[in-house]
């Protein structure tokens, strides 16, 4: 039996927003679905030349709180990143707190907008320990 990675499905309340912070992390729209009717966009966006990769962004246009709660999570969208210390400082200079700091050089958490964890970890092997990041304590949950 073939099976294929196809997106991770997240819903959004501020597109704009989730857009920018997933733009900072260096992904790209690579398609979109605005329903007229049923009063809904599909955004979906990855990694340059990864459009196998995305991330789809369910913005509904009325907003959510008329919907059903039925408690479904999931863990973390996972992205490698070249380096570390910069895609953190990156978005730290972009307003993102750092909830889980890179100390180990190896594994950052950030969450978007809409509260959605993202796991970043270093490509290849760890990079070693250095300040900020090594001393850096938690911020909030991961």
């Amino acid at each position: 039996m073939n099976i294929r990675y196809l997106h991770t499905m997240v819903r959004v309340k501020d597109l704009e927003a989730t857009m920018r912070f997933f733009s900072l992390l260096g992904l790209e729209e690579t398609r979109r679905w605005d329903n007229e009717g049923g009063r809904f966009s599909l955004i979906f966006m990855a990694p340059p030349g990864q459009p196998d990769c995305p991330v789809e962004l369910t913005y509904n246009w009325d907003g959510d709180e008329g919907l059903p709660s039925d408690s479904r999570h999931f863990g973390h969208l996972a992205y490698e990143v070249e380096d570390i210390y910069a895609m953190c400082q990156h978005l730290m200079d972009n307003g993102v707190v750092i909830n889980r700091p890179p100390r180990d050089g190896r594994m950052a958490f950030v969450r978007s907008p809409d509260n959605v964890s993202v796991e970043l970890l270093q490509m290849g092997e760890a990079k070693e320990p250095q300040e900020p990041w090594a001393s850096m304590e938690n911020t909030g949950h991961w």
